[in-house]
């Protein structure tokens, strides 16, 4: 069965020119890049997207960070995709991420206000619909 989640290269991913290098982990994987765009996101959209972390004292370091330049917005196809792009991406935390996953080969912890971790991927399939439908 195949299935779509959204991947997004953060802000720190598009700026260290690692658009090309995320991309190919994925279709080296077997994925399929079905969409892609380039974006400067509005504050609104992302609020859409981080409606569950509204309150939460990292919101609004978290949406200074994701508004501080352009995003990659990529709809991902294959099996099991959600899961599998969630372990390519490696933990949250570029520090403890292993080596051979996005977050531990090209991430690490660069001391700012919320973690730089370069990618998102949605973490189920209801997040997956949600987030697809507001970014494309």
């Amino acid at each position: 069965m195949t299935e779509s989640t959204l991947v997004l290269i953060k802000p720190d991913g598009v700026r260290r020119n690692l658009i090309g290098e995320i991309i190919r982990r994925c279709e080296q994987k077997g994925y399929t890049v079905a969409e892609l765009k380039k974006i400067k996101p509005t504050r609104e959209l992302l609020a859409q997207h981080y409606a569950e972390h509204e309150g939460k004292v990292f919101y609004e370091p978290l949406m200074e960070f994701m508004l501080s330049g352009d995003i990659v917005a990529i709809r991902l196809e294959g099996n099991r995709v959600i899961e599998g792009f969630r372990v390519l991406a490696g933990p949250t935390d570029p520090t403890t991420a292993a080596p051979g996953t996005i977050r531990g080969d090209l991430g690490r912890d660069w001391g700012t206000k919320v973690v730089q971790n370069l990618v998102h991927g949605s973490d189920s399939a209801e997040s997956a619909a949600r987030e697809l439908s507001l970014w494309f």
